[in-house]
C-alpha cells in the first residue's frame, strides 16, 4: 500500500481532475435516463452476458461506465479512491435510477479486506499505472473472485506513453518504471466527444502532483499469472477508445482514435480476461 501522504496526493489530484472532467460532460443524468451508453464493444465482448452476475468495477472513477454495466443486468459495486468521484457516482445513480453501489476506498486495501465475492471483476483505462504494487493488486483481484469467476481488463497499451505528439519515440522510455510525478490532466477536454465532452466547462488548474508508474504488458500479465489466475484471452488493438492518448492521433468512427493514414500502426490498446480456478 502507498504511504498515506502519497494516497492523499493521489486522491486530491483525482478530485480536481474529476471536477474538471465532469464540467465538460453536460447533463449526464439526462444522458443516462435517455438510454445513453459509454461502453465500447471490446469491453462488452470480453465481459459477456452480465445478466444476474455480481460484478465489481475496480477504480470506477465517477461511475458512468459502472452504471452502464448495471443497466445490462449485473449487480454492480464500484470502488474508487476519490471521494469526489464516488460522490458524483452516487448522485448519478440516484438521478438516473440505475441501481449500483459505490465504495470509497483505496482499491488494493479494499480487495485485501472485503468479504464480498464476485463473478466478474473489471478494470479499464488508466488503472494499474496508479498502483505501486502490481502483485498485491493481482492477488487481491484473485481473492475477490468466486471459483470460475473472471477478471476483465481493457487498457491503453503501455507503449503509447513512449510517443510524442509528433508520433516519434520522444516520450517515456517503455522500461522506465518511475515513479512519474504529475497532476492528473484534463484528458476529457483534449479528447472531445470521444469521452463525452459536449461543452467547454468551467475548470481550474490542477496543481496537485500524483505518482504513477509505467507498467509493461508483460509485467501486467505476469502479475495475474503469479496470483494464480488462468489467462484466457489477450488481444491488442490498433485504436484507442475514447481518449486521445497521443496528440497526433486522428478521430475515427465509434469514438475511437486512430493512427493517421500512412503511419505504420502499433497497438494503442489491449484487452485480456483471466479466470479463477
Amino acid at each position: 500500500m502507498q504511504p498515506s501522504s502519497d494516497l492523499d496526493q493521489l486522491r486530491r489530484s483525482w478530485n480536481a481532475a474529476t471536477r474538471n472532467h465532469n464540467a465538460h460532460k453536460g447533463d449526464q443524468i439526462s444522458f443516462l435516463r435517455s438510454g445513453g451508453d459509454v461502453l465500447f464493444p471490446e469491453e462488452v465482448e470480453l465481459l459477456g452476458d452480465l445478466r444476474g452476475k455480481r460484478l465489481v468495477h475496480l477504480q470506477c472513477n465517477a461511475g458512468q461506465d459502472t452504471l452502464c454495466l448495471a443497466r445490462r443486468g449485473a449487480e454492480v459495486v464500484g470502488v474508487d479512491l476519490s471521494d469526489e468521484a464516488i460522490g458524483f457516482a452516487r448522485s448519478l445513480a440516484a438521478g438516473s435510477e440505475i441501481p449500483a453501489r459505490f465504495e470509497e476506498a483505496e482499491v488494493v486495501s479494499w480487495l485485501e479486506g472485503t468479504n464480498e465475492r464476485f463473478d466478474l471483476a473489471f478494470s479499464s483505462y488508466g488503472a494499474t499505472p496508479w498502483l505501486p504494487d502490481l502483485d498485491a493488486w493481482a492477488r487481491g483481484v484473485r481473492r475477490v473472485l468466486r471459483p470460475g469467476g473472471r477478471f476483465v481488463y481493457v487498457e491503453f497499451h503501455p507503449s503509447v506513453w513512449s510517443f510524442g505528439a509528433d508520433l516519434r519515440l520522444s516520450g517515456d522510455d517503455y522500461f522506465l518504471r518511475g515513479p512519474f510525478v504529475d497532476p492528473v490532466g484534463d484528458y476529457v477536454a483534449a479528447s472531445g466527444d470521444g469521452l463525452g465532452a459536449v461543452t467547454v466547462g468551467p475548470t481550474v488548474p490542477n496543481d496537485v502532483p500524483a505518482k504513477s508508474w509505467q507498467r509493461g504488458l508483460g509485467e501486467i500479465v505476469q502479475s495475474l499469472i503469479d496470483a494464480g489466475l488462468l489467462l484466457e484471452t489477450v488481444r491488442e488493438f490498433p485504436h484507442a477508445n475514447g481518449c486521445k492518448v497521443i496528440g497526433g492521433l486522428v478521430p475515427g468512427e465509434g469514438r475511437r482514435w486512430l493512427w493517421p493514414d500512412g503511419t505504420a500502426r502499433l497497438p494503442l490498446m489491449f484487452g485480456l480476461s483471466a479466470r479463477a480456478p
